[in-house]
């Protein structure tokens, strides 16, 4: 038995901010994922000026060694329908590739790493946390996406949860009309989901999510077809699909913080509720967890981590419900004002991207 001050379970964002954190406040940490980095992550790949802050990325330092596309214009509008471009002239974020923003990520963390190992059993003794049979450590956190095992030991009883889904492919296929710096955005009518086309240097990344488990598969090969249909990829494209599950904020209730453990990221459900956007809130929650443990273990703050379920509360909206665009109208009305308003260059950019997938970016 390997005794450290905290095991991570996770090495994503979340995961590898919080263990970094912990090194830097003298923590003996390590960090445990069932995967071998770098390792592939079904996301669209995008990170905003906020998510540069928050982790003090050095842009230069990562752009000089990897994939870093700067994003100054979308296009983007309901599916079906044809789009408005937004362009910023400036940078207003970028297209990384995840397998290497999380490698990244988790080498400069410093903790300990132990890869290629799920973790097999979670349990209390004697005051401290033993995982998998091999590690015993006073605080336990659990950053392992939304199968998370922490997260399924501190929260048993999930049947329940309304997750989105999404699948992705990243691939060299050429995508016709597709403009460097300018990703794509096509919203379903029920906004219950979106499709993107996402430029990453060589790469694209092209995708899908819904909160409709039960006909994604539908949804993708019609998204697809569209694609195909209007010319913009072959339709021999190799595109390999890889899928993933998470809750979006606003549907959460599992259980972030109980007696020396903590959640952070997918694992406690932090995705942005109007735009599905997970890195932000992975990074923040990770920095927050470690700020929490810091001060529970080194300052005596015996309220520190039930405060840091309600920080996740305020900051991000844990398990406050989002009310619908238009929730007030009458369907048919709702229906009217949405296709209108997604037709709108405004609306687009101030509410939709602005407001909901840039952080309050600046106009």
């Amino acid at each position: 038995m390997t005794n450290v001050d905290v095991v991570v379970v996770g090495g994503g964002p979340a995961g590898s901010s919080c263990a970094g954190a912990l090194v830097l406040a003298g923590f003996d940490t390590v960090v445990i994922d069932q995967a071998h980095f770098p390792r592939d992550k079904v996301c669209a790949g995008w990170i905003t000026p906020d998510v540069v802050r928050v982790l003090g990325l050095d842009l230069r330092d990562y752009g000089a060694r990897y994939v870093l596309e700067p994003l100054t214009a979308f296009k983007m509008g309901m599916a079906g329908h044809p789009p408005v471009v937004i362009d910023y002239g400036r940078i207003v974020s970028y297209g990384v590739r995840r397998r290497e923003f999380d490698h990244y990520l988790l080498r400069r963390a410093g903790a300990w790493l132990v890869e290629d190992v799920p973790v097999s059993s979670i349990e209390r003794a004697g005051g401290r946390w033993i995982v998998g049979g091999a590690w015993s450590a006073r605080y336990l956190v659990g950053a392992g996406g939304h199968h998370c095992p922490v997260a399924r030991h501190l929260n048993p009883h999930r049947a329940h949860e309304s997750v989105v889904v999404a699948q992705r492919a990243e691939t060299r296929t050429s995508v016709q009309g597709l403009a460097s710096g300018t990703p794509e955005l096509y919203f379903a009518p029920d906004l219950r989901g979106y499709g993107w086309i996402m430029p990453k240097g060589d790469w694209v990344n092209i995708g899908l999510g819904r909160e409709d488990a039960r006909n994604l598969p539908a949804h993708v090969r019609a998204f697809v077809a569209d694609l195909v249909a209007r010319g913009r990829i072959d339709p021999g494209a190799p595109l390999r699909w890889e899928g993933h599950a998470y809750l979006l904020a606003s549907a959460s209730r599992r259980c972030a913080a109980s007696d020396h453990v903590v959640l952070a990221g997918d694992a406690a459900g932090l995705a942005a509720p109007s735009s599905g956007e997970g890195i932000y809130g992975a990074v923040r929650s990770g920095l927050l967890a470690a700020e929490a443990i810091r001060r529970h273990a080194l300052e005596g703050d015996a309220e520190a981590l039930a405060r840091y379920a309600s920080r996740l509360h305020v900051e991000l909206g844990l398990g406050r419900p989002a009310r619908p665009f238009a929730a007030w109208l009458p369907p048919a009305w709702r229906a009217r004002a949405i296709d209108a308003a997604f037709r709108s260059p405004g609306f687009m950019r101030h509410v939709v991207l602005n407001q909901t997938f840039l952080h309050g970016v600046s106009a």
